[in-house]
């Protein structure tokens, strides 16, 4: 099999050098490198093309989580698409060569692979990644959700391959979400009889040092997809459930480091990524110029 790699990128400055290079060393490479570029004012769409890759540049406001991946979809001729953001970094050489190696059969309809914290991740964005991103592989069908609700749909688009014509299968990636494009996609696949499959051996660094103003904002925006498209809780079940175990782990996790006198701050963060969920379920509710300053995605309020 083929595959094609994608990026979309906007002013991924000096580190995008660094991706580029470590693209380089990759034992398997892409039949092609596509990057969608949001009309970058630094050096980015100059570096990638003079690494060879296509550049295709749109306009910044015309950005679209899911109508931009299905773009550069239609664009590219692999048979795995692998989509990469511009801020995570392949942890080895055969990084692209473990997740493809993940599609063992035609039924599985994408994989995903581990994101690793970065060295100067805090405990709170290092936690995050090692809940989400465990050690070990598994595979996910439809059936798999009554034992894992609302999590058997979770992909990342960071890091994860799709087979391209799978994606056909479901139109490829949902237009004007605010965010989660990789989940709904996620789920219908599941929903059309593919699987999900995680390779944790494929990995790259990916990690956020998010305050609890951006948790909140993030988790606005979780609240408003979940508003929207009201048929992905009915389908595959709620969330509270997984953000209890979040919880625990948290503290679990913060005991195992010599840091729990940060349980209380912990708390305090769960509670507002709560809170911002529960605004952002209700946010047609709110006054349009509250429901911008609390989502992280401003711009897209302003599509709407």
């Amino acid at each position: 099999m083929t595959f094609s790699l994608i990026i979309p990128t906007l002013n991924a400055g000096d580190p995008f050098l660094k991706l580029i290079n470590t693209i380089k060393q990759q034992s398997l490479q892409p039949y092609e490198i596509i990057i969608i570029d949001s009309s970058s004012t630094d050096k980015t769409a100059s570096i990638a093309k003079d690494y060879g890759c296509r550049v295709e540049t749109i306009a910044c406001r015309s950005f679209d989580h899911g109508g931009t991946r299905t773009l550069a979809a239609l664009m590219a001729k692999g048979d795995i698409l692998l989509f990469l953001t511009q801020d995570a970094l392949p942890a080895d050489s055969s990084t692209f060569k473990r997740i493809i190696e993940g599609f063992v059969h035609s039924q599985i309809g994408a994989v995903y692979g581990r994101q690793l914290p970065y060295p100067d991740a805090s405990l709170f964005g290092a936690h995050l990644r090692l809940f989400n991103y465990p050690d070990q592989s598994y595979e996910r069908t439809y059936s798999d959700k009554q034992q894992y609700g609302i999590k058997t749909a979770f992909l990342s688009n960071s890091f994860c391959a799709y087979r391209k014509n799978a994606l056909e299968k479901i139109g490829f990636f949902k237009n004007n979400l605010i965010l989660g494009e990789d989940m709904i996609a996620g789920a219908f696949l599941l929903k059309a009889g593919y699987s999900l499959a995680y390779k944790s051996d494929a990995k790259v660094y990916h990690s956020h040092n998010y305050t609890i103003w951006q948790e909140f904002q993030r988790y606005f925006d979780i609240g408003v997809l979940h508003h929207n498209e009201p048929w992905l809780l009915k389908e595959l079940g709620r969330p509270e459930g997984e953000g209890l175990k979040y919880v625990l782990s948290e503290f679990r996790y913060l005991i195992s480091n010599k840091k729990s006198y940060l349980i209380f701050y912990s708390l305090l963060r769960n509670a507002v990524k709560y809170i911002g969920y529960k605004l952002g379920k209700i946010h047609s509710l709110l006054p349009i110029r509250f429901i911008k300053y609390m989502s992280m995605h401003h711009g897209w309020w302003d599509k709407l």
